[in-house]
């Protein structure tokens, strides 16, 4: 078992998570090709996170790189930073800059 995880990711976790859904139970070779083809913002994080655990994988030995595949992926809740946007007649509305904690965990079959 190989892990890996990202911190403070400046994106939603519901815009994480559409993306991670679709890679959670694939081969890592499958999640890496899904990723590097995927249009969505939230791809380059994830793939970057993706070869961090197989490069992790690799450097503690004894685990063969081919045959791991996405055991756990999971897309939590970082801190929210709040600011505020003028509006008319002198209010003001909050702006959410939400952000993401991520973990993967790789398996061999």
């Amino acid at each position: 078992m190989s892990e890996a995880s990202i911190k403070y990711v400046r994106m939603t976790p519901r815009k994480m998570m559409a993306v991670a859904n679709n890679i959670r139970g694939k081969q890592v070779q499958a999640a890496i090709d899904y990723l590097t083809f995927c249009n969505r913002r939230a791809a380059r994080p994830l793939l970057k996170l993706v070869k961090s655990a197989v490069a992790n994988a690799s450097v503690k030995g004894g685990i063969d790189v081919d045959n791991l595949y996405v055991k756990e992926l999971l897309v939590d809740k970082g801190p929210t930073m709040r600011r505020w946007m003028p509006r008319a007649r002198g209010m003001a509305t909050p702006v959410l800059k939400r952000s993401s904690h991520v973990k993967l965990v790789l398996a061999e079959k």
